[in-house]
């Protein structure tokens, strides 16, 4: 619940900085590594949203897909947890770079 009470925090800052009065989408991307459980989000989404400028609000969440460096292929190799081994040589544990955001992306106001 807090995270999305974050987001709604940024969407309404955003929304009256804009002077708009309604919220009528909130575009979050979320990596696979970021540990959020989306059904969960949503829940907390439908909920927190009540009696604020998102009362209607879609969410619209885009999958970002984990990604990491291999230092001995010199490979970005898909990852699925924070601790990986490279799928292409099985050598390294690769350097995550992508993955892990919990971003708002945009927010669709009038």
């Amino acid at each position: 619940m807090s995270i999305v009470s974050g987001i709604l925090r940024i969407a309404e800052d955003e929304a009256r900085a804009a002077e708009a009065r309604v919220i009528n989408s909130i575009e979050l991307e979320i990596g696979q590594l970021a540990g959020i459980e989306i059904e969960s989000l949503n829940f907390c989404f439908d909920v927190a949203r009540r009696d604020t400028m998102a009362a209607e609000a879609a969410l619209v969440i885009h999958d970002i897909p984990g990604l990491g460096f291999c230092p001995t292929c010199a490979k970005n190799v898909p990852v699925e947890f924070h601790l990986a081994v490279c799928g292409e040589c099985d050598e390294a544990l690769v350097d995550v770079f992508q993955g892990r955001e919990l971003r708002v992306k945009s927010i669709n106001v009038d």
